[in-house]
């Protein structure tokens, strides 16, 4: 297999570009929820993330990446239970709000259809497909924390389509374009 010579090969600064040069790699996009206890109170909490991975079927492990300084994440650590909500095609709008500050996330939680999670108790949408996991392991990769998870439940509601996230923009995949 030949190789670029030094002259063909585009320049990167990685640091720079290294956000561009992800705008290229499609990912499938999820709300991820959680919650915390405070005395009798529960708080739910969710965030819209594509960094979901896979990544052993026996046992049911699956990975997902958060940022060290999200209050998402503090509450996901103290719970070490969370759900995710896999958007489908129509999920968009419900992408948008749960990339927002936590205030409006929070508020936005109390007034969307949900359900609790049978195995967790972490709030589910309405999605194409969700998971239900609970905390295995963790590590700390630069800027974020890498959380392993063991799948306990697990459901398809097929929508028909999926959301998909490239280029910077939200796009809707019909399975029958696969």
């Amino acid at each position: 297999m030949g190789e670029l010579s030094a002259a063909n090969r585009p320049a990167v600064a990685v640091e720079d570009d290294l956000r561009s040069v992800m705008r290229n790699f499609a990912t499938g996009v999820c709300v991820v929820s959680t919650f915390s206890d405070a005395g009798s109170s529960r708080r739910h909490n969710a965030l819209t993330v594509n960094s979901l991975m896979s990544l052993s079927l026996d046992p049911p492990l699956v990975s997902l990446s958060i940022r060290r300084d999200s209050t998402f994440l503090d509450d996901l650590m103290e719970s070490r239970v969370w759900s995710f909500s896999i958007l489908d095609g129509g999920g968009e709008d419900l992408a948008r709000i749960f990339a927002r500050p936590a205030e409006d996330r929070v508020k936005a939680l109390r007034s969307l259809p949900t359900e609790l999670g049978p195995q967790t108790g972490a709030l589910l949408l309405d999605s194409a497909a969700w998971m239900e996991c609970r905390y295995r392991d963790h590590l700390t990769v630069g800027d974020h924390l890498l959380i392993v998870g063991e799948v306990v439940g697990a459901g398809v509601r097929d929508k028909g389509s999926s959301l998909v996230f490239l280029g910077g923009e939200f796009h809707r995949m019909s399975r029958r374009a696969i």
